[in-house]
């Protein structure tokens, strides 16, 4: 369930591999690491600096995916892309706002975020604009960091995405949290969710 975002990036990567859409170059990032428990593990009070120099204070240590995730961004941004899509199964928060069926979009450019929602619609994927609601940013101020890795109880899915914009500069980005139909409970397993959407956005932009 926690790498879901991770498999639909791979998962997307040998669909695109095997499509070969023509003249358009994607980087495919997967932040990865070890997650065990160990005397080096992360505690709450820590200060963590990214890879962009900013501080983050861990409030929460099962909030740490975002904090690869960032380091992520600050990557694929230095490439120079043209655009960033994010996907992760990042907050539990989404689930109650869009329940099971619906990913969260987050996105700091409306283009991009059109974009997305076509191909989601194209390839059958439901998914739900959100805001990002730049007064809710209070919640990640810290007195000892940059930011903390969490807010409050409240917007916790939209405070998630505002910590994950925090570590893109300009580059038009979008975040998807896709927390809810990543996982079928019926049937038992993963969805795939995610992987038909990607694909369907890079095929947009591929010319002959």
């Amino acid at each position: 369930f926690d790498m879901g975002g991770s498999a639909a990036v791979l998962g997307a990567a040998q669909s695109i591999g095997n499509l070969k859409p023509e003249n358009v170059e994607v980087h495919f990032i997967v932040a990865a690491c070890e997650n065990m428990l160990s005397d080096r593990a992360m505690r709450p009070g820590d200060i963590l600096t990214a890879s962009n120099g900013k501080t983050i204070e861990v409030i929460n240590t099962d909030a740490e995916g975002r904090l690869t995730l960032a380091d992520a961004l600050i990557y694929a941004e230095d490439l120079k892309v043209d655009k960033i899509v994010d996907l992760a199964t990042l907050t539990g928060a989404c689930i109650i706002s869009l329940g099971n069926d619906y990913a969260g979009l987050w996105s700091s450019d409306d283009a991009l975020a059109a974009q997305l929602e076509e191909s989601a619609k194209s390839s059958g994927e439901k998914i739900w604009r959100m805001p990002l609601v730049e007064g809710y940013k209070e919640e990640l101020k810290s007195n000892i960091a940059d930011l903390k890795n969490v807010g409050g109880r409240a917007g916790g899915s939209i405070t998630a995405a505002l910590f994950l914009k925090e570590f893109v500069k300009s580059t038009p980005w979008a975040h998807i949290d896709m927390a809810g139909p990543v996982w079928d409970a019926k049937a038992g397993g993963s969805t795939g969710f995610g992987v038909r959407t990607l694909v369907d956005f890079v095929d947009s932009h591929a010319t002959a």
